[in-house]
């Protein structure tokens, strides 16, 4: 792949297979995260773990999500810690599935994402259901470009929720009333917020954990809209109503995790490397406090390593049992 020249599949594969079974020593690792700069303070982590257990790790490159998957099934890089189950299911299979990668640990658990409207335009219109945008009078209420649809603030392309909102104007008929604006998410909210705070009508796609819940505060400024039912791409495969169901409402998307998406090689040569895979975790709360800290300018490399190295020390004992273990794996 010819995104990634930085170090040949066959120079990484040689120098791990030299030295399966030892703590890292000598190896060095790759990975890659996307422009979602929260998952910089993800990696991070995981790769101060690596360090600790004696891997030389190689900047991490940002890739799109598709060419991520791509680049560590065919060996150009070790690993990514940003797969978002169901949502990356797709790239997932497109690069080569079980046969070629394997998904290890639960990284980030209990992720959530769906819809939120302003809460004023939600009590004044009594709106509770995204199925309502398909009345070409509510629909307009969200309307800022004058094309008479509801303007969604929406993904990246090429992101999973830009698909899986795709998939929704489908299955719940509001192509004719509705549509999803795409871009840098960020620019796009930062936009969002300055339309709200004007007291213009808002109709957003939210991710959890991210900084725009600390903004635009659910149950204060904005609520949450159910789906009419719950339809999802194939990809993700099956999911079931516990899956999607927060509080009590279907938010149309199911309850996700992050997990860490290796090189199937590479982890049986790493057998310490694959070990703290599946024991390093994050909680939402903490990337939630990541992002804030983000959004309020301390957003440099710099700023994020040290973030990283200070949520070490705040989980040390927890985090001194992880490395521990993952060493015992060498064995």
């Amino acid at each position: 792949m010819g995104i990634i020249a930085c170090q040949s599949a066959t120079e990484s594969n040689t120098k791990t297979i030299e030295t399966k079974g030892l703590s890292g020593e000598g190896v060095k690792v790759s990975s890659a995260h996307s422009n979602w700069i929260e998952e910089h303070f993800q990696t991070a982590i995981v790769n101060l773990g690596l360090e600790q257990l004696g891997y030389q790790i190689i900047e991490p490159k940002e890739l799109s999500y598709p060419a991520i998957h791509l680049a560590v099934a065919n060996g150009d890089l070790d690993y990514t810690p940003v797969h978002g189950d169901k949502a990356h299911q797709k790239f997932f299979e497109n690069s080569g599935g079980e046969e070629k990668l394997q998904k290890v640990g639960v990284l980030i658990p209990g992720t959530t994402q769906g819809y939120q409207i302003d809460k004023k335009t939600a009590d004044q219109y009594n709106i509770t259901n995204l199925e309502q945008l398909k009345k070409p009078e509510i629909a307009k209420l969200f309307d800022f470009d004058g094309d008479g649809k509801a303007n969604l603030t929406g993904c990246n392309p090429g992101w999973g929720c830009e698909l899986t909102i795709e998939h929704h104007m489908d299955a719940y008929g509001l192509r004719d009333t509705f549509e999803q604006d795409k871009g840098e998410y960020t620019t796009l909210l930062a936009d969002t917020i300055t339309r709200y705070e004007q007291g213009e009508s808002i109709l957003l796609y939210v991710f959890n954990p991210h900084w725009i819940s600390s903004v635009l505060i659910p149950g204060k400024d904005v609520v949450w809209l159910e789906v009419p039912f719950t339809s999802l791409p194939e990809s993700q495969g099956k999911v079931t109503e516990k899956d999607v169901f927060v509080d009590g409402k279907n938010l149309g998307f199911p309850i996700g995790k992050y997990r860490i998406v290796a090189n199937k090689k590479f982890l049986a040569a790493n057998p310490v490397a694959k070990r703290w895979f599946e024991l390093v975790q994050i909680s939402i709360d903490d990337m939630n406090a990541e992002s804030l800290r983000i959004k309020d300018g301390e957003d440099r490399p710099e700023d994020i390593r040290r973030h990283a190295e200070e949520w070490v020390e705040k989980n040390q004992e927890l985090w001194d049992s992880w490395i521990e273990e993952a060493k015992q794996a060498a064995s």
